[in-house]
C-alpha cells in the first residue's frame, strides 16, 4: 500500500478506535452508575433467603432467626433485620441512606419485608448489596474483614472493563479501517496510472471502466478525465490533421514556383509571365499564412475579443457594399433585409471578418446570375440573429457539422477556391464572442449559416 492509503488507514482506524472507547466508557460508567444506585438485592435467590428467614421467625423466634443470620452471614444473599430502633439483630453496621431505603420499599411479599415475632418485635428483612460501604449508601461499613463487615464474595467496588468485547471491536475496526482505506486509494491508484499514462503518450485509459459507473464523486471524476482524455486526442488529431493539410496546401504553390523558375531559366523570353505566376502564388502563400496565424490565435484563445460595442446594422452595410462589387464580376449579387438589433458587445474586426468570410464563401457556392441573402434581426430579447443564404449545390447533410473543421474540402467544394479556413475562422470569432453558429440546407437547393450573437449586456 501507497502512503496515502497508510494516511487514511490510520486516520480512519484511529477515529474508530476513539469512538468505540468513547462508547464504551460511556456504557461501563453508566452500569457502574446504576449498579451503584442498587443497595437492596432484589433477584430471587434473595426473595427466597428473605422468605427462609421471615418463616423461621414465624416458627422459631428471634432466637432462631439470629442463628439463622449467624449461618448466612458470610453467604452471598446474607439478611439482615432491623428493628425500629434501627439496630441490626446481629450488630451490623447500617448506612442511614440504605435504612431509610429499605423502609420505605418493605411491604408484605417483596425483597424487604417487615415482620413481627411473638414477642411483638417488629423486624426489617432485607439482603442487601453485597459490595462494600462507600458514599453511594451501600449497608455495611467497608469491608476490612471484622465481624460485623459485609462480605465482599470476591467483588471490589467497580466491575471489571469489558476487555475480550473491547479486543474484539477493535480487531473488527482494524479490518474495517483497512478495507475502507484500501476502497477509497484504489481509485487514487487508478488515476495516478491513467495520468501516467496520459504522460506517456497513451490517451485512451478508460478510466470509466476501471473506476465503475456509480454517482458518487470519484466516478464522476474518472467520466470527466476520460472527456478530458478524448478531448486531447481530438487536439491532436486536429493538429496532426492541421498539419498535414497546411502542408499539403503549400505544396502546390511551391512546385507552381519551382516550374516557373525553371522555365524562366530554359526560356527567358517567358521570364515575365513566369514571374507574374511566381508572384501570384507567393501572394496566395501570403493570404493562406496570414488565415492559419489568425486561426492559430483564435484556438490559442490569445486573440480575446474586446469589450467593444459593434453596431450589426452598420457592419452588415459595409460587408454588402464590399461584396456586391466582388459578386458583380461573377454576374451575382448580395442582398439584405435588416431589422432594428440591438449592438452586440466585442470585435468589429473580428466579426466584419467572420460575416465576410460567410458572405465570400456564399459567392463562391452560389449558381451564376443568383442571388446571396443576407437576413439579420433579433432573436428573442438577448441575441441577434444573422443568416447568410446562397443558391449553390448545398452540403451533404453528414458534413454540415465537418465544414467548419479547417482545409474540410466537402463533396462539391472540389472545384471552388480557397483554403477551406474561412468558415473555421468564422466559427471561432462568433464562439469567441459567445455565440454560435450552424449550418443548414435550404428546401429547393442551397447552404444557409446562421449565426446567433449576445447582445451587449447595459
Amino acid at each position: 500500500m501507497g502512503r496515502l492509503t497508510w494516511r487514511f488507514f490510520a486516520f480512519i482506524w484511529l477515529a474508530q478506535l476513539a469512538g468505540i472507547l468513547i462508547i464504551a466508557g460511556a456504557v461501563w460508567l453508566r452500569h457502574e452508575a446504576r449498579e451503584a444506585e442498587r443497595i437492596i438485592a432484589s433477584s430471587p435467590p434473595a426473595n427466597f433467603m428473605v422468605a427462609s428467614a421471615e418463616a423461621t421467625l414465624a416458627h422459631g423466634g428471634p432466637d432462631a432467626l439470629k442463628d439463622l443470620l449467624t449461618e448466612m452471614r458470610q453467604d452471598r444473599f446474607a439478611v439482615y433485620a432491623v428493628n425500629d430502633a434501627g439496630v441490626e439483630l446481629l450488630g451490623r453496621a447500617i448506612p442511614a441512606a440504605t435504612l431509610a431505603t429499605a423502609r420505605a420499599d418493605a411491604d408484605a411479599s417483596g425483597p424487604v419485608r417487615r415482620v413481627r415475632g411473638d414477642n411483638g418485635t417488629s423486624l426489617l428483612l432485607f439482603v442487601p448489596e453485597t459490595r462494600g460501604a462507600g458514599a453511594h449508601g451501600h449497608i455495611g461499613a467497608p469491608h476490612d474483614g471484622g465481624a460485623n463487615s459485609l462480605p465482599s464474595h470476591g467483588r471490589g467496588s467497580r466491575s471489571p472493563l469489558p476487555v475480550v468485547p473491547l479486543l474484539t471491536a477493535m480487531l473488527g475496526s482494524l479490518v474495517s479501517a483497512a478495507l475502507l482505506a484500501r476502497y477509497v486509494a484504489r481509485p487514487i491508484r487508478q488515476l495516478r496510472s491513467a495520468f501516467d499514462d496520459v504522460a506517456r503518450g497513451k490517451l485512451d485509459p478508460q478510466l470509466e471502466q476501471r473506476m465503475g459507473s456509480g454517482q458518487d464523486e470519484l466516478s464522476r471524476l474518472g467520466r470527466d478525465f476520460d472527456r478530458m482524455s478524448a478531448r486531447l486526442r481530438a487536439l491532436m488529431a486536429s493538429e496532426r490533421r492541421l498539419l498535414h493539410d497546411v502542408s499539403h496546401e503549400l505544396r502546390s504553390p511551391l512546385a507552381r514556383m519551382e516550374a516557373a523558375i525553371a522555365l524562366a531559366r530554359q526560356q527567358p523570353a517567358r521570364a515575365a509571365d513566369m514571374l507574374e505566376r511566381i508572384e501570384r502564388d507567393s501572394a496566395r502563400m501570403d493570404v493562406l499564412i496570414g488565415e492559419l496565424l489568425t486561426l492559430s490565435r483564435l484556438q490559442s484563445e490569445t486573440m480575446a475579443a474586446p469589450a467593444g460595442e459593434v453596431q450589426m446594422d452598420e457592419l452588415l452595410a459595409d460587408i454588402v457594399d464590399d461584396a456586391n462589387f466582388e459578386a458583380s464580376l461573377s454576374l451575382r449579387t448580395v442582398s439584405h433585409r435588416c431589422a432594428a438589433m440591438a449592438p452586440v458587445a466585442g470585435s468589429s474586426e473580428l466579426l466584419h471578418r467572420a460575416i465576410e468570410n460567410l458572405v465570400r464563401n456564399a459567392i463562391r457556392h452560389t449558381a451564376p446570375e443568383s442571388d446571396i441573402e443576407i437576413v439579420a434581426g433579433m432573436d428573442g430579447p438577448s441575441r441577434v440573429r444573422i443568416a447568410v443564404c446562397d443558391h449553390g449545390p448545398g452540403v451533404p447533410e453528414e458534413e454540415l457539422e465537418a465544414i467548419f473543421q479547417p482545409f474540410h474540402r466537402g463533396a462539391n467544394a472540389a472545384s471552388n477556391d480557397g483554403h477551406g479556413l474561412g468558415l473555421a475562422i468564422a466559427r471561432r470569432v462568433v464562439e469567441s464572442h459567445g455565440g454560435s453558429i450552424r449550418a443548414m440546407n435550404r428546401e429547393g437547393g442551397g447552404l444557409c449559416v446562421e449565426v446567433l450573437l449576445p447582445v451587449r449586456r447595459a
